[in-house]
């Protein structure tokens, strides 16, 4: 029997007319033989899904942050990449972790928080408003556990074929640490750089695993400070600079002073001012930064960062302690006191709606640069992150 002719088994081409004729045919025939691992070459045409679509956001809970880093309406941080939350010690990591839990279960997604430092407790989750009894709670010590249970969590969900979003938070960096460092004497050298060397290795797999699903990854870092460094950053974070690379967006936060108020005669603090730089993104302009305040109670307060907006950029106005907001849409004038802006302005949905599309129009950023020359542009070392 005559052997089959290869070229005659091959079945033809077909090219698309609205493609490079050898792009369509290198991209079909990559497919080909890529196609255990799945499909590998797209057309950024809209014609299909691809990995680099942001179709999907997950809040800060804060929408001047959210804005800062998606710069879009109704945005935050992104879906199918990976987040690093940095900052000093009681800078609002681990509060702004747990706000992207809890806005995850809002959107019917399945919130995983992986515990590091043993400092979490159940009150403080649901005061951000994180049902804990539909929350999987992972606590561990060792780098190498940690991504070996992301890793099991990704494949448990591409073999269950399950669209359902996931959001993993990692809490933090910093507090993990290796099993060759656990198993180590404290005068014995050389475990120091095996964290750093683990977090390369995994970081490189676990990115390309995440694309192609609804898994946002988030980890909390430590910001620490280089000895003997003068000029230029004068911090970084705790295992190397994979995860920093790795990811898509890097926020450093910082506290910016104190929140008081008056309970029971005596001035407390209430909460934190904190402001958040985005050091690292690519959704959008990099190098912005947000100002909203931390409750101790109950976590990031929007709604009191959104009339600072409207004070700073004049779409209010004041007079003494007296504010007098007036909507472009109705005409209608509403006088409040700052401690009523939410009842009584932001309690009727279509002024809450306007309110918040002035502000998007406000902070979102638009890349026009034909009114810009060299002599407005201004690089400060110290405003250039590393990574």
């Amino acid at each position: 029997m005559a052997r089959k002719n290869k070229e005659q088994t091959e079945e033809p081409i077909v090219t698309n007319s609205k493609h490079d004729e050898l792009a369509d045919v290198l991209a079909q025939s990559l497919n080909k033989k890529f196609k255990k691992e799945g499909k590998v070459a797209y057309f950024l045409d809209g014609s299909e899904d691809t990995p680099t679509d942001l179709t999907e956001w997950i809040s800060t809970g804060s929408s001047l942050l959210d804005l800062a880093i998606s710069n879009r309406p109704n945005g935050g941080i992104p879906v199918g990449r990976i987040t690093e939350l940095t900052g000093l010690e009681a800078s609002g990591k681990s509060l702004l972790a747990a706000h992207l839990l809890a806005n995850t279960q809002k959107k019917g997604g399945l919130a995983v928080y992986i515990d590091t430092e043993n400092a979490m407790n159940e009150e403080f989750l649901r005061a951000i408003g994180i049902d804990v009894s539909k929350m999987l709670y992972i606590q561990l010590e060792a780098v190498e556990d940690i991504f070996e249970v992301i890793e099991n969590i990704i494949y448990k969900i591409k073999e269950s074929n399950n669209d359902r979003l996931v959001t993993v938070v990692v809490d933090s960096v910093a507090a993990a640490t290796t099993k060759q460092e656990q198993a180590a004497d404290y005068d014995k050298d050389g475990w120091a750089t095996s964290k750093a060397i683990i977090l390369s290795k995994a970081m490189r797999k676990i990115t390309q695993l995440i694309g192609r699903q609804r898994v946002a990854l988030i980890f909390t870092n430590q910001l620490r400070v280089k000895l003997g460094v003068s000029f230029g950053d004068k911090y970084t974070t705790s295992g190397g600079k994979a995860i920093g690379f790795h990811a898509s967006c890097r926020l450093r936060l910082k506290a910016a002073g104190q929140i008081k108020s008056k309970i029971n005669g005596f001035e407390q603090v209430i909460g934190v001012k904190t402001k958040a730089k985005v050091v690292k993104n690519r959704m959008g302009p990099p190098l912005r930064e947000a100002e909203f305040h931390i409750l101790f109670e109950s976590g990031v307060d929007d709604f009191g960062s959104w009339l600072q907006v409207l004070k700073d950029y004049n779409k209010i106005e004041q007079g003494g302690s007296w504010y007098t907001w007036t909507s472009e849409k109705t005409g209608e004038e509403i006088k409040f006191l700052s401690k009523d802006f939410e009842t009584k302005v932001l309690d009727k949905p279509e002024y809450k709606e306007e309110i918040y599309n002035t502000i998007c129009d406000t902070l979102i950023m638009s890349y026009k640069t034909d009114n810009i020359g060299i002599d407005d542009i201004e690089v400060g070392i110290d405003d250039v992150p590393n990574g």
